[in-house]
């Protein structure tokens, strides 16, 4: 497919690939970006297409997207011990209060550096260090799917160790 041709599906689904990923996403300009790399994806991958009806392989495309980004996104939630120390502090607590949030703290990034390899160096940038997946890639030379896996299953871990030291 020639570039021109390609430039012509782009005009004909940005809405509609836009609309996808702002409906999953919720965020005007996360969708926008989530837009752009669906286009990104198809273009490096048109050749593989088979077919002449773009519409769905590329509602496919964004809505995979999306979903990714929601799943990482989702990660991205958990505090860390200075935003958990900064929370704490800013509202009115007692100190009995504080003690317990911070020893809860203090836990959390004990289990995280006490992770095994391949999880312990991706959980402790990631959670820890507020890296971002791309940063993690290029700092261990890991492929991105692969940390973000690691991430995943070093997220259920660290939640299988906090359950069990609760019951």
């Amino acid at each position: 497919m020639k570039d021109q041709e390609f430039e012509a599906v782009v005009r004909q689904y940005e809405k509609l690939v836009f609309t996808v990923c702002y409906q999953l996403v919720k965020d005007y300009h996360e969708a926008q970006n989530l837009t752009q790399e669906t286009f990104l994806s198809a273009y490096t991958h048109i050749d593989a297409y088979q077919g002449d009806n773009y519409k769905p392989w590329l509602v496919r495309i964004a809505s995979n997207k999306a979903k990714d980004y929601l799943k990482s996104a989702y990660f991205r939630k958990v505090d860390t011990t200075d935003e958990m120390e900064n929370k704490i502090s800013s509202t009115s607590t007692s100190a009995e209060q504080l003690a317990i949030s911070q020893d809860t703290a203090r836990l959390i990034r004990d289990k995280i550096l006490d992770l095994e390899e391949p999880y312990h160096q991706v959980a402790k940038l990631f959670f820890l260090e507020e890296k971002t997946v791309e940063e993690i890639t290029a700092i261990l030379d890991r492929p991105k799917k692969t940390v973000q896996t690691q991430i995943y299953r070093a997220k259920l871990k660290l939640q299988q160790i906090i359950k069990e030291g609760l019951s």
